[in-house]
């Protein structure tokens, strides 16, 4: 048994002790598929943890006094507000943060535990606000991977991954001490060191097709971070000895939705009298910071580098050549779209 497992299993014990019913040890053992030895080691560290469990020999059974354990928060009701709109929306199964689904359980408990005109109160507000997750990453195999991740973290022991990698287009077999698992863009990520690539590397928890826990122990460097490992990337994919100024035009359009948002901790935007912004940032790597000019279509124009210059105008080249024949001109492909719309 892992130690989530044993963590798990703890506190459903504590819950069942703490719901006001004498529970035999028997009982304890057949509700959580374990021993009767096992249930009475998990009292004692309950116990050892300063939780009062207490038996009752009359009818031969251990209980937890409901008012000895977890007193009120006194949580206003903005407080509890925010709890039950992000826990509930991000716990849901087809939009909510994958394999968080407790975080909902979580929700259904706070508000059973509300007084009725509260309880009554809150509902209004939750009703009327939501907060709309993005559509994730589907990993119907990936929450093994994320329980075993987790404890291989929680344990400090090295994983031997079994991975699609698509930077060596290829399955590849490495060992990784697992420094941190990151959700970011639709999905979890593993990060930590990889003994195929001798570095710090990151990998996507979905393309994981197999796990498997060692005995083998690491620590983590006590000054790594997110922040030093990701450097001035524009987003996941760092690209060393790479750091660039880009700038880049936003027309009117879309300028004013550019600009309310914090998209790099570098960025520096400028308001031009028509109304256009140009947007500056430092990052290390074109490539990935490509496709989200890209989305922006004609209403994004880069100022420079001409590197960035030349890499979006050739994507936008094979764009056209992707809706045309090769004997097609743009202006062919234009008139003839025109003539289609009327």
């Amino acid at each position: 048994m892992s130690s989530i497992g044993k963590i798990r299993r703890l506190l459903d014990v504590l819950e069942r002790l703490q719901s006001g019913r004498i529970h035999a040890t028997s009982e304890l053992a057949a509700l959580c598929g374990v021993s009767r030895r096992t249930i009475f080691r998990d009292l004692k560290t309950l116990q050892d943890a300063g939780i009062p469990v207490l038996y009752d020999s009359s009818q031969q059974g251990y209980w937890v006094s409901a008012q000895s354990l977890l007193p009120p928060t006194n949580l206003t009701l903005a407080e509890t507000l925010s709890l039950l709109v992000l826990a509930q929306d991000a716990g849901t199964r087809d939009r909510g943060i994958p394999f968080q689904e407790a975080a909902r359980d979580a929700a259904l408990k706070l508000h059973s535990n509300l007084p009725g005109h509260l309880a009554s109160e809150i509902d209004m507000v939750t009703h009327a606000v939501k907060v709309q997750m993005e559509p994730q990453a589907r990993m119907e195999q990936g929450k093994a991977q994320y329980e075993r991740t987790l404890q291989a973290l929680t344990e400090r022991k090295k994983l031997r991954l079994q991975y699609q990698s698509l930077y060596e287009k290829s399955v590849i077999q490495t060992l990784v001490s697992p420094y941190r698992l990151l959700f970011r863009r639709h999905t979890w990520y593993v990060i930590g060191r990889s003994s195929l690539h001798r570095s710090v590397r990151t990998f996507h928890l979905g393309r994981i097709q197999h796990s498997e826990l060692t005995e083998d122990d690491y620590q983590i460097p006590p000054r790594f971070s997110l922040k030093s490992y990701f450097g001035n990337a524009w987003s996941l994919i760092r690209e060393k000895k790479a750091r660039t100024h880009v700038t880049v035009r936003f027309q009117s359009l879309v300028a004013q939705n550019v600009a309310e948002v914090c998209w790099h901790p570098t960025q520096m935007v400028v308001w031009n009298a028509d109304g256009t912004i140009d947007f500056s940032v430092c990052v290390d790597g074109i490539h990935e910071m490509s496709w989200w000019i890209l989305s922006y279509g004609d209403q994004a124009k880069v100022l420079a580098p001409p590197e960035l210059q030349n890499l979006i105008l050739n994507r936008a080249q094979r764009m056209v050549e992707q809706y045309s024949a090769p004997q097609d001109s743009f202006a062919a492909i234009k008139k003839r779209h025109v003539k289609s719309q009327k």
